[in-house]
């Protein structure tokens, strides 16, 4: 590893699951450090002043004066220096750096990085499963599952990364193997403040990168600079140029391909729904440009049933199929589901929706579910929100509680329809996180009747 041995005045900013990752690692290396939280009593502090009694730890915002002898700021993704009490901090003099630019000057085998504003959780974990059935040493994680440097060790052959908006803010030259952007909507714009600085943070990805892949649908994700790359290339669900990847259609059967040759029969997939297929062609690209063999990638997708909380089928009761899909915090990854929905039902599909909201205007998601046959259900603190840009045909109704959003959805469908829990919105104002949201769904449903004709996967 290339360990920069200088010492430095550095303070780790924050003490949740990234912020103890640098913790472990400038203590693995010898390195010293303090630690700063904002919060007054944040949980698990006990044990960590504990365990690191050498270390100096400040609490509560009244002590952030302790950043101004600081040399280097290591920024856990939570935390936004734009918050007034960073405010009479002079940033300028500050070297701001984070866990993942920190893993990416140590890192010394390939790095495979993917971002994305809805479906990187899946694309990185199927291509960490392509790669295991290869046969290859690889170390999945970073916004999904363990933080980037508790994957550091001497065994692993490559690092595939799943990274944030938030991880990318503080990085630069990531000098990627492959990276890719699967998509751009709005998300985090309560932080980034426009779509313009949210892409410009999303393209950090690319930069140094030797591959590079995006999404020829969504013109957000094409590299602006590209400077590094010896190879740029595109996934979609249309028919391809040669050399990238999609979909081509022969004598009535749907294949993903390169080019025109044909990869995997689309009717093989486990995983049906437009969304699935986009996803499962941008993992065969990645995999691709990251030399893993088809085979290896073909094997490792027939096996693959998907991610908690992303189209999850929970259960078929009295001819309705429910699907929790409480990981699509904002518009896009609700739009990308509903459409999916709409494909595989000759019926309605009823959107159970809101939460907290990431952005004040509902209006484009609206807009593009024209000609989706939809009802809604919306709860939480955006419900009225939402209310204001839902088109006057559509059928809405509020719920004070998601189990009583699901006993309204039931009472509102009928045999062929769809109830899909996809938000929209974050889970933080009835939900301590998308996970715990998205398994009191699943239990409203399964305890909605003891008639449940074809439960699965609950």
């Amino acid at each position: 590893m290339n360990l920069e041995r200088q010492e430095k005045k550095r303070v780790v900013i924050g003490v949740g699951q990234t912020g103890q990752s640098c913790m472990r690692f400038f203590s693995r290396y010898d390195l010293s450090f303090s630690v700063f939280d904002t919060r007054e009593n944040p949980e698990g502090n006990g044990h960590l002043l504990q365990e690191y009694s050498n270390v100096e730890f400040r609490f509560g915002a009244a002590k952030v004066a302790m950043l101004d002898e600081a040399d280097q700021l290591v920024l856990s993704p939570g935390v936004d220096l734009s918050d007034p009490i960073f405010r009479d901090i002079d940033l300028s003099s500050k070297e701001l750096t984070n866990d993942i630019a920190i893993f990416s000057d140590v890192a010394t085998v390939p790095k495979v990085l993917i971002t994305g504003s809805n479906a990187k959780s899946t694309v990185t974990t199927l291509v960490g499963k392509m790669a295991e059935s290869a046969g290859l040493r690889v170390a999945v994680g970073g916004n999904l599952g363990k933080p980037a440097l508790d994957l550091l060790d001497d065994e692993s052959e490559a690092y595939i990364l799943e990274l944030s908006s938030f991880q990318l803010e503080y990085c630069s030259n990531l000098g990627a193997k492959v990276a890719a952007i699967l998509n751009i909507s709005n998300d985090h714009l309560d932080r980034h403040l426009s779509m313009d600085n949210y892409q410009r943070i999303k393209q950090r990805i690319y930069q140094g990168a030797e591959s590079i892949i995006f999404n020829r649908h969504d013109p957000l994700t094409r590299p602006l600079d590209s400077s590094s790359a010896t190879s740029i290339k595109s996934f979609g669900i249309d028919q391809p140029k040669a050399g990238h990847y999609g979909v081509v259609e022969i004598e009535g059967k749907q294949f993903i391909s390169r080019g025109l040759d044909l990869l995997l029969a689309v009717e093989e997939i486990p995983l049906q729904g437009e969304h699935n297929l986009m996803n499962f062609v941008a993992a065969i690209a990645i995999g691709d440009m990251a030399k893993i063999p088809v085979d290896a990638m073909v094997s490792a997708i027939k096996g693959f049933d998907g991610l908690p909380h992303r189209c999850e089928r929970v259960a078929v009761i009295a001819g309705v199929t429910y699907y929790n899909d409480s990981k699509a915090t904002n518009e896009g990854a609700t739009l990308s589901a509903v459409r999916s929905m709409s494909k595989i039902t000759d019926g309605e599909v009823v959107v159970i929706l809101g939460g907290r909201a990431k952005q004040n205007d509902f209006s484009s998601l609206f807009t593009q579910l024209q000609g989706i046959r939809y009802k809604l259900i919306v709860i939480g603190e955006s419900a009225e929100l939402i209310k204001r840009f839902v088109p006057a045909d559509i059928f809405i109704i509020s719920a004070e509680t998601l189990p009583l959003a699901v006993e309204q959805a039931q009472m509102i469908s009928s045999a062929g329809d769809i109830v899909l829990l996809s938000p929209a919105c974050a889970s933080f104002d009835m939900f301590e996180s998308f996970e715990q949201r998205g398994e009191v769904f699943k239990q409203s449903v399964l305890s909605l009747t003891s008639d449940i004709s074809d439960e699965v996967n609950h």
